[in-house]
């Protein structure tokens, strides 16, 4: 078994996995993390992480037989922490999640991993096994954290310490008496600088994360209308976060992708809020083909724009560009979009007030 568990990292390097580790199944700490997370009612509307019960926390109950699971990480990060920060400091631009800019790793991952699980059978015979990619109720990072991929960081992210945190993960749980690893130890000191940075100030304390405040989930997860007094606050984000990720310290030590399926698609990582705001349902269905962007829907998409474009400088083009979706057939939209217009034409009042004055 100790054999087999080094030919298993061997092949999933080979497979383009940055590295495999291999844990146990008891989770009683991470257990009670969950349940504390959730009697805070910190999930918002995810109700699928309660729904499923403990079977979140004890693997063996998701796939019966399972004593180990074999987790892996995958490095994404297409472009440097400048760039990002060059997009999130130019407020007509639209940014979106780096890990959402190439194609959807659900099914690049889970292909892999099928691949591993082949390799695996093909040399040893048949076994029992099942594999996950953020595709379960699976606490992914408490066991990647457990195989000794890295620790989990104040932000609730996984962080290694020659990889930062730019990374996917992926597991399979199997039968299999494989020869564990050991849990690295915490290197994130004293340092606070993702809750400093968390624009909606969502990490409410150190590994607590409150998801009803997270532009991911209110850009991402949240189906219907973003409490106002939190619109402001998510900038020009328009799907996902990546703030608490950009200036956390290790991910100095990230490395670029060299998987070409990660590459930014239809420019994703360039475009002007104005130009997706002006997609038609078509146009966003092609645009995000193969992307995980598409299961926001249409409307979530322009629900999201409309709130950056109100957060963005007066203009009159994103003034006649609001106006023409004031009377879109989605409420939702068309609220977002009535907020968006008062503060631009607020804004616009404002300045030319202040001209005339100057005058």
């Amino acid at each position: 078994m100790a054999d087999l568990a080094l030919q298993i990292k061997q092949w999933g390097q080979e497979l383009g996995f940055q590295q495999v580790g291999i844990t146990d199944t008891e989770l009683p700490e991470a257990e009670a993390h969950l349940q504390n997370w959730l009697n805070n009612n910190f999930h918002g509307e995810m109700d699928y992480m309660q729904r499923h019960g403990i079977k979140r926390s004890r693997p063996a109950l998701l796939h019966p037989g399972t004593t180990r699971i074999i987790s892996v990480r995958m490095d994404y990060q297409t472009d440097p922490g400048t760039a990002m920060n060059q997009t999130l400091s130019e407020p007509y631009s639209a940014y979106i999640s780096r890990y959402a800019l190439g194609r959807d790793y659900h099914k690049l991952m889970r292909n892999r991993l099928q691949k591993l699980a082949d390799k695996i059978q093909s040399e040893y015979g048949h076994f029992g096994y099942r594999a996950f990619v953020d595709s379960a109720p699976v606490l992914e990072k408490a066991l990647a954290e457990k195989a000794g991929l890295g620790w989990i960081g104040k932000h609730s992210n996984l962080i290694n310490r020659k990889a930062g945190s730019w990374f996917f993960l992926g597991e399979i749980f199997t039968d299999l008496p494989l020869q564990t690893d050991k849990a690295v130890t915490s290197h994130c000191g004293s340092c606070t600088a993702c809750l400093d940075i968390c624009p909606t100030q969502a990490i409410v304390a150190p590994y607590q994360v409150d998801a009803r405040r997270c532009v991911s989930y209110l850009t991402i997860e949240l189906h219907g209308v973003i409490p106002e007094e939190l619109r402001p606050l998510i900038g020009n984000r328009i799907y996902g976060c990546d703030d608490c990720q950009i200036i956390c310290p290790w991910n100095r030590f990230a490395r670029i992708t060299g998987e070409k399926d990660f590459s930014p698609r239809h420019k994703l990582n360039t475009r002007q809020l104005l130009e997706v705001f002006a997609w038609n349902e078509q146009e966003f269905l092609t645009k995000t083909e193969g992307s995980a962007i598409r299961r926001i829907g249409h409307d979530r998409w322009l629900r999201n724009i409309a709130v950056a474009l109100g957060n963005a400088p007066a203009s009159p083009l994103i003034i006649d560009a609001l106006k023409d979706k004031l009377h879109h057939q989605s409420e939702m939209v068309s609220e977002h979009v009535q907020w968006a217009l008062a503060r631009q034409l607020t804004q616009h009042a404002d300045e030319t007030r202040l001209a005339e004055n100057v005058e």
